[in-house]
């Protein structure tokens, strides 16, 4: 391993990360907030702890009561009362996920809102599994969830339909919550930054229709009941008279602070694109052919995408997107000693797993063989975890806070 470009690597996703941390930009969205009564704080996805955590510190008052309902393993500590935090299942929503909701829910509805009052929202990536009560049986919302994430939807397709099955998704909470207003903070995980997609828009007008739902499910052939059906035929509410939206965060700022990084460290960063939605494996062999194409030209090249790819799954191994793309590229890259590619997730995760991510060089695909791993099989196989941890591939960083999409970077070192 090239152990020059590694620390390189390290530094530039350890740093670009902590530069888009939502404590900031929640205290920066919160500078002008003015409250004439109760405010009730709710926050959910994979970075609520976080963003709860900077907006009490800076309100200038207490809240009236609150709940943090975030994935496991990222509260990292009791928030002052009244406010209770929960951890529930992603990317498929489980039993303490509805329940977090539900106890959402009866808080808000037990405190008989009126129009002084404010439901401060913080929303962030992995809500639509944190932040959920069906209207369709659990079974039937599991089954889809799960056909969904195997069939290589992307997440605004995942979303058009899950806020469909839901009671509180596509505007839906935002309802709930009326007459009191809701001051709405998101830190986007979505490409382009919908509001209506972004943890599916509990707090937002839908900005889909039935049509673009219904064909989505026929597309990928999701195996629907009949009560599925029904509910995919229901629009959301178009129009919202009681919600203000400030975004806190998204993938260009993580591009950015990452390109400020390369260029410390003497890489010329070159910003291949902030919109990548694409198969990993396919965005694994772009980037292994950008290398090959300037690996021998001299120069200290940085090549950034950021975005979310997704996988589709043929096999039962163990990974996530961005493992399965670094993966993908170590073949392309093989035998260039001077190059190295790497994805990581923001929030921490990659995926089902504990890695946030993979590194491979132009060694590592040399290195697997020896230990008797085929790529190619691996690939078939859903299994990059597995393989990247013989090879000292994997990226652990630990829940970070924050979730704005992956950060996907090759590296190319003077030779």
């Amino acid at each position: 391993m090239n152990q020059k470009l590694r620390e390189d690597a390290e530094q530039i996703w350890t740093r670009a990360i902590r530069a888009v941390l939502p404590d900031e930009a929640v205290r920066r969205a919160l500078t002008d907030a003015v409250f004439p009564g109760r405010v009730f704080l709710i926050a959910a996805g994979k970075a609520a702890w976080q963003m709860a955590n900077a907006a009490l510190q800076c309100l200038s008052r207490p809240v009236d009561g609150g709940i943090v309902i975030t994935k496991e393993g990222h509260v990292k500590g009791e928030l002052p009362p009244p406010i209770v935090c929960r951890e529930g299942g992603h990317p498929v929503p489980d039993a303490r996920s509805f329940l977090a909701t539900e106890e959402a829910l009866d808080l808000l509805a037990h405190a008989r809102l009126t129009e002084t009052d404010t439901v401060l929202f913080l929303l962030s990536g992995g809500g639509s599994a944190l932040f959920e009560k069906p209207l369709v049986p659990v079974e039937v919302l599991l089954d889809v969830t799960r056909q969904l994430l195997a069939c290589g939807a992307d997440i605004e397709e995942m979303n058009t339909i899950r806020k469909r099955l839901s009671a509180v998704k596509g505007g839906r909470f935002a309802q709930f919550c009326e007459p009191a207003s809701i001051f709405q903070i998101v830190l986007s995980d979505i490409v382009g930054d919908p509001l209506d997609l972004i943890a599916s828009g509990p707090a937002c007008p839908d900005q889909t229709t039935c049509e673009e739902a219904l064909e989505i499910a026929r597309r990928y052939r999701l195996e629907l009941p009949g009560c599925a059906w029904e509910r995919l035929r229901e629009e959301p509410p178009k129009a919202l008279s009681n919600v203000r939206t400030e975004i806190t965060g998204s993938v260009r700022e993580l591009c950015r602070a990452a390109s400020a990084v390369c260029t410390e460290l003497g890489y010329e960063p070159i910003l291949l694109t902030d919109c990548l939605t694409c198969q990993a494996r396919e965005a694994g062999a772009f980037l292994a052919s950008v290398v090959r194409t300037h690996a021998r030209n001299g120069k200290r090249l940085a090549f950034l995408a950021g975005g979310e790819t997704v996988v589709r799954l043929t096999g039962t191994g163990k990974g996530g997107r961005n493992q399965e793309l670094v993966l993908a590229a170590a073949q392309g890259i093989a035998g260039i000693m001077n190059a190295a590619i790497f994805s990581v997730g923001s929030d921490g995760t990659d995926g089902p797993t504990d890695a946030a991510g993979g590194y491979v060089d132009g060694e590592t695909a040399d290195t697997l063989q020896e230990y008797g791993v085929d790529i190619r099989h691996v690939l078939e196989a859903n299994d990059a975890y597995h393989a990247l941890e013989r090879c000292g591939g994997l990226i652990i960083t630990g829940p970070t806070g924050t979730n704005v999409n992956d950060l996907s970077v090759a590296l190319i070192h003077a030779v």
